[in-house]
């Protein structure tokens, strides 16, 4: 069986919004460049990504 060839899957880049292709070729996926891949690292690296937490309820008891 032949592999078809068929449009590649597009994704939208994370950063700017625009279509980006996820092919091998492409070495900034799911990004669409470089300089978007790298403003990603500059937010994580500023800690501007947070996964938010429930403060803990407390019981009355120690855990100790």
């Amino acid at each position: 069986m032949i592999p078809s060839q068929s449009k590649p899957r597009l994704v939208t880049c994370p950063s700017c919004g625009k279509p980006s292709a996820w092919t091998p070729e492409n070495r900034f996926r799911p990004f669409c460049c470089e300089r978007c891949k790298q403003i990603d690292l500059g937010a994580w690296a500023d800690e501007r990504y947070r996964v938010p937490v429930q403060p803990a309820e407390e019981s009355g008891q120690d855990d100790a």
